[in-house]
């Protein structure tokens, strides 16, 4: 499980309705996927708040937290942030889709469905880029291994 604050993702819950609309690929990629927590009580440092946020995310493997950021959960780290990539970039396209003022032009179920499924075949690939991730510290200052 990973969780962080990103400026879009963070953005995006704070809206009274921060639903991840399907708008194109990104967007639909998490569509049937994500729980969303509105009930944000405050820093979250009570046994009690992680229960009801692991009830919150029941059955997804992302969770909006309302007012606050994202949670994803996954197998391996490299799912996991791989998640926390491509959720940041669907919650910038989504509020920039907002930002321009005109009617958003969302998917249908069916389309959401069909994409948010055909993303499947591509999770391998969560590896190949968290492995050049790394390659790209090893380049830049080794000493992250230490």
């Amino acid at each position: 499980m990973l969780h962080c604050h990103p400026p879009y993702a963070t953005a995006l819950s704070t809206l009274k309705d921060p639903a991840l609309l399907p708008l194109d690929n990104n967007t639909a990629r998490f569509y049937g996927d994500l729980a969303i927590d509105t009930g944000f009580g405050g820093i979250a440092d009570e046994e009690a708040e992680g229960d009801r946020l692991a009830a919150a995310l029941g059955d997804k493997t992302c969770l909006l937290m309302g007012n606050h950021g994202i949670t994803v959960t996954a197998d391996t780290v490299a799912e996991a942030f791989e998640k926390l990539y491509f959720f940041e970039r669907a919650a910038q396209t989504l509020m920039l889709a907002y930002a321009s003022g005109q009617p958003l032009n969302v998917l249908s179920h069916e389309v959401a469905v069909k994409t948010a499924e055909g993303w499947h075949d591509y999770r391998g690939m969560a590896f190949e880029h968290f492995a050049y991730l790394k390659t790209q510290l090893d380049k830049a200052d080794p000493s992250w291994r230490d």
